[in-house]
């Protein structure tokens, strides 16, 4: 008897800006749901492409499970062989990261004077956050 192993996954985005509000900036991710680790991220804007380019980072893995919120770009590009199911219920774990997120980057807080001035390095601290914290470790917060 053949075991299928694969991946329960949580994916999510959360916004920044660079410059001024107008400017969004988009941090797609998605975590394995037993450990909390980060698999893969991609940033850029709110846009199709962008998630493309991280199902592309992510293709090779045996992801079988993918929880989500309602965005339309998931349904649309998700593969086929992903169970994709919707709802708060199963992405708390990737909304608490978020929090975390805004938390320890003041340059992701809503309201605050520290913002980046250029899309390269408010990428790579984003980047230097998750490899630190959450890409080889399984933790739901920088504290556990």
């Amino acid at each position: 008897m053949e075991v299928e192993i694969g991946y329960s996954t949580e994916w999510d985005e959360f916004w920044s800006y660079v410059g001024n509000k107008a400017n969004q900036r988009w941090t797609w991710y998605l975590i394995e749901k037993k450990s909390g680790i980060i698999i893969a991220w991609e940033n850029g804007r709110r846009k199709d492409s962008v998630l493309k380019e991280l199902l592309l980072k992510v293709a090779k893995f045996p992801i079988k499970i993918c929880y989500t919120d309602d965005w339309g770009a998931y349904q649309r590009l998700f593969p086929e062989e992903y169970l994709h199911l919707i709802g708060k219920d199963e992405t708390w774990r990737i909304e608490r990261k978020n929090l975390n997120f805004r938390q320890h980057i003041k340059r992701l807080a809503r309201r605050t004077i520290c913002f980046s001035k250029r899309e390269d390095i408010h990428d790579k601290v984003i980047s230097m956050y998750i490899e630190r914290y959450y890409f080889k470790h399984g933790k739901y917060s920088a504290s556990a």
